[in-house]
């Protein structure tokens, strides 16, 4: 007996090293407004896509509905470093405009220049390079390039909460007149896991105007991911905005898959 025993811890041996050595559970950027420093690692690619659906009234107007297909690659070129494009295939709109075609298309990418330290209150730190190119005019685009950065700072709190704060500045491409208008984005983010592979999260952003006629928004989301293996994850999600422009409600739902860890 004390040799089978033996033999059976020998043969475990390799499955213990192999669930140690398993990879983090995956971080999609793509389920709330809030961003983490997390990087999808060496190797790793990352496919975020989804569905929404929104609805805003406009004074004077027709409600303004809006159907979006979302998606995201993002690349890791080191632990610390990817490459990322945020892009709309498809978008249709309905409402004082009728329009259908592709939307905005985001190149940016992400680097964790600090690592949190295990048991300190200092999160970990990056910084999120962005430009969007001129691909898609009016009414669902501006037809303009768009730059920013986006200083990123991730807590790990008690109670297996997490903590996501973003603050930046972006040139935002204007039509009349032309030039661009610098505009101000704050985001905060807080998740709580519930269990291994559920966790509830919820999102507070400010922009100020994108316009030199529009106004200062606000919009809060909350939602649900759930990851049914290390390397998937699905969220859903529901938007509202608190003041200026904004969704007075929508619906957001979608899928993400990492290859290659």
């Amino acid at each position: 007996m004390r040799s089978l025993a033996g033999a059976c811890a020998l043969a475990l041996l390799p499955l213990a090293a192999w669930a140690a050595d398993e990879p983090e559970p995956i971080s999609p950027d793509r389920a709330g407004a809030s961003l983490s420093t997390t990087t999808v690692g060496r190797g790793a690619v990352q496919l975020e896509s989804g569905l929404a659906y929104a609805a805003e009234r406009i004074g004077g107007s027709p409600t303004e509905r809006r159907f979006t297909v979302e998606a995201a690659l993002r690349a890791g070129v080191t632990e610390r470093f990817e490459l990322r494009i945020d892009a709309e295939p498809l978008v249709r709109l309905r409402g004082a405009e009728d329009d259908t075609d592709h939307g905005d298309f985001t190149l940016g990418a992400k680097y964790r220049f600090l690592d949190a330290t295990e048991g300190s209150w200092r999160p970990s730190l990056g910084v999120l390079p962005f430009v969007k190119l001129p691909v898609t005019e009016a009414p669902i685009g501006s037809g303009k390039t768009d730059f920013g950065a986006l200083l990123l700072a991730s807590f790990a709190l008690p109670g297996q909460v997490s903590l996501d704060v973003d603050a930046g500045l972006a040139a935002i491409g204007q039509s009349r007149p032309g030039g661009y208008l610098l505009q101000a984005i704050a985001v905060a983010g807080a998740s709580r896991d519930l269990t291994d592979w559920l966790t509830l999260f919820s999102d507070l952003a400010y922009a100020s105007r994108d316009e030199r006629a529009a106004r200062d928004s606000v919009v809060l989301d909350a939602g649900l991911m759930w990851r049914p293996t290390r390397s998937v994850a699905l969220d859903a999600s529901v938007v509202t905005s608190l003041a200026g422009p904004g969704p007075d409600w929508a619906v957001r739902a979608g899928v993400s898959i990492r290859f290659g860890r």
